[in-house]
């Protein structure tokens, strides 16, 4: 028997209210345990998905507590746009498929299944589940082509489309779908996966329905979306107002030659909402780092989100937060039928990291640096383990570090701004899959951007090819040139990218994005993700916590002295017997504070010059003489040097005494 919990004007008691927000959460949070249990796929397994509840007009109502950031902020898109498409042709037991980027969604891996939820013939809501197929077509394994220009390419888009009918398995429609894959069994048990855990959602919110009445629930529905724009616009009204702008930059586009792609983005607070401007934003470029609309706005949402933790991220939240990104067809808004599968690496990071630096101005205590870039490395071909030539797929990211703070310093080896529930995947079973043998799985050294407050540790991971045919490498990833940036006087972290045979005759830089590189059995590769950028200026960072991290193993003595003018006597590094030698650390550090704005006006050239001819690392060229080249060539990328400059002077120089 149902009981009702609202009054004659339809509201609920406060108590009903809390214990039906947080009896959707955990309808949400089961689902994605069920799908946990049951997914074929290694890259869902390791935590690339989302759900969600969404209410009868397609708004979202709750995501899951692990959920990953970029999904979140378009499952409401996903569901909308199943609800055009079918609107008055929608039945117990119907399963929907979408993955459309240019209706809200993600990329075209990003598989959502939507279920309605009928309560006395009625929908009064959906159930939604995204996951990240491992494949999904297109020209190169893993469907992230570097190359692609439009979708055309990158894979199967799906625009809404039922695959179950009342209760009944739609065969034909499902192989349609998942023989455009590379692991068409895989693809058919994630498919099969997804659907059924939204059945989890569905029976928890009909059991609801059943303790507390159809109506109770819907009315909670509503005002737990109408709560959260509440509270989030009544912390307006302590914030101060005014307009913050910043700039980020994508690495390049290569039909325009080279020079970095800026994202600008403008921040509005009136007391009445959050209101963003990206229309200055450049066009879309020639390659898959373009957002659509979904991805951006996710990402504005999401990023806003940190500077609210005490709510849920539902349609409440997106009422109180306006964007306008302008036009389609630029970075952030490209439309159909512009590549966007690389925008989780692209405009996405920018938007995210943006974000967090303009409320940085609003809310100093919360203030933080730029964190790592997502990373994909892809590697796929045929095993040659078995003698059966089966194709594999190896799939792989990696931590890496946030920014500094205002009071510590950044968190090390962590998931990227892309997705805090992302796990990173277990390197056993890695391998029992893939012939690919991990060499090198450690902290980065020196990775962390410098600073008073230095940034997290990024990561370096390392492996070999082992038994491969017919096999190709593949990355998505950017701030090769772009490289993660300190705020506040801080410094900037290292550039990704990666190396193919290094340290051998046949050593190659590939770069921070490629697609479709041939490689053999016995090929090694390797590459960093970046750490945070540094939270104010090095030299005031204290000795003692300098000393701390080399004896850590996240600073070389060499770094220790460059970037915080920390001279460090070894005794014995054995036992960590490591002092500071505190007359030399005086003079390093006064003669730094000296030159470092000198050594921002060097000449470019001469500085490329000195990296060619081995007297320069990446790390001096970088942090200290703030120039970008071809870490490979040590060709000197002058439109790049001068952007980054201007991003040293505005974020670090200016701060500097």
């Amino acid at each position: 028997m149902s009981m009702a919990h609202t009054n004659k004007d339809n509201a609920l008691d406060p108590v009903t209210f809390e214990v039906l927000k947080n009896a959707f959460a955990t309808s949400v949070d089961l689902m994605s345990e069920q799908i946990l249990r049951t997914c074929y796929s290694f890259v869902i397994y390791s935590r690339d998905f989302s759900s969600a509840l969404c209410d009868a007009q397609g708004n979202t109502v709750m995501q899951g507590s692990g959920d990953i950031a970029v999904h979140v902020g378009t499952l409401h898109f996903q569901c909308k746009a199943v609800l055009e498409e079918f609107a008055g042709d929608i039945h117990p037991g119907d399963v929907f498929a979408i993955n459309d980027p240019y209706r809200g969604g993600t990329h075209l891996n990003d598989v959502s299944f939507i279920r309605p939820i009928f309560s006395e013939g009625e929908i009064i809501g959906f159930a939604q589940n995204k996951g990240h197929w491992a494949d999904i077509g297109g020209s190169v394994p893993g469907s992230f082509d570097v190359n692609a220009s439009t979708h055309f390419s990158e894979g199967l888009r799906i625009t809404p489309v039922r695959v179950w009918r009342e209760g009944v398995f739609l065969h034909d429609v499902a192989q349609l779908l998942v023989s455009n894959t590379r692991a068409p069994a895989q693809a058919l048990g994630d498919l099969q996966a997804q659907a059924e855990a939204t059945a989890v959602c569905e029976r928890e919110v009909l059991r609801l329905v059943d303790k507390y009445s159809k109506a109770t629930v819907v009315a909670a529905m509503q005002e737990t979306q109408d709560y959260v724009e509440r509270v989030v616009l009544k912390s307006l009204a302590g914030m101060p107002k005014g307009e913050w702008e910043t700039v980020d930059y994508i690495d390049a586009d290569p039909a325009l030659g080279e020079g970095m792609v800026p994202i600008r983005i403008k921040l509005t607070l009136d007391g009445n909402g959050i209101h963003y401007d990206l229309s200055g934003s450049a066009p879309a470029v020639s390659t898959f780092l373009n957002s659509s609309y979904g991805t951006t706005h996710s990402a504005i949402y999401a990023g806003t989100k940190t500077f609210f933790p005490d709510v849920p991220l539902n349609s409440g939240f997106y009422r109180a937060v306006t964007a306008n990104i302008g036009e389609e067809g630029s970075v952030v808004n490209a439309g159909w039928p512009h590549a966007v599968t690389g925008f989780c690496s692209g405009p996405y990071e920018k938007v995210m990291n943006g974000i967090f630096e303009l409320w940085s101005g609003v809310m100093p205590e919360r203030a933080m640096a730029c964190a790592f870039n997502l990373e994909y490395l892809l590697i796929g071909g045929n095993d040659g383990r078995t003698g059966s030539g089966d194709y594999f797929m190896w799939y792989d990211w990696m931590a890496g570090g946030w920014g500094g703070r205002q009071t510590k310093d950044g968190s090390s080896a962590t998931s990227p701004v892309f997705g805090t529930g992302l796990a990173v995947q277990p390197v056993e079973g890695q391998e029992r899959l893939n012939p690919v043998l991990t060499m090198c799985h450690e902290i980065s050294m020196d990775s962390a951007g410098p600073g008073r407050f230095r940034g997290g540790c990024g990561v370096e991971k390392g492996g070999k090819l082992t038994q491969v045919d017919k096999t190709v490498m593949s990355y998505c990833c950017d701030r090769g040139r772009s490289v993660t940036w300190g705020v506040n006087g801080g410094l900037p972290s290292v550039p990704h990218g990666v190396w193919i045979n290094k340290g051998t005759p046949d050593e190659k830089y590939l770069g921070a994005t490629f697609s479709n590189v041939t490689v053999r059995s016995g090929d090694t590769f390797t590459r960093p993700s970046a750490g945070g950028g540094g939270f104010g200026d090095p030299l005031e960072r204290e000795a003692e916590a300098v000393l701390e991290d080399v004896i850590d193993g996240y600073v070389s003595v060499e770094r220790a002295e460059c970037d915080y003018g920390v001279v460090i006597q070894v005794n014995d590094p054995d036992i960590d017997d490591y002092e500071i030698n505190a007359e030399r650390t005086a003079k390093a550090r006064e003669w730094i504070r000296g030159n470092r704005r000198e050594w921002l006006q060097a000449p470019p050239e001469d500085v490329a010059k000195q990296y060619r001819d081995g007297e320069l690392n990446a790390l001096d060229v970088i942090r200290r003489y703030g120039v970008v080249l071809d870490w490979g060539t040590g060709e000197l990328l002058e439109k790049s040097t001068q952007q980054y400059r201007d991003s040293l002077a505005k974020r670090s120089s200016s701060y500097w005494t």
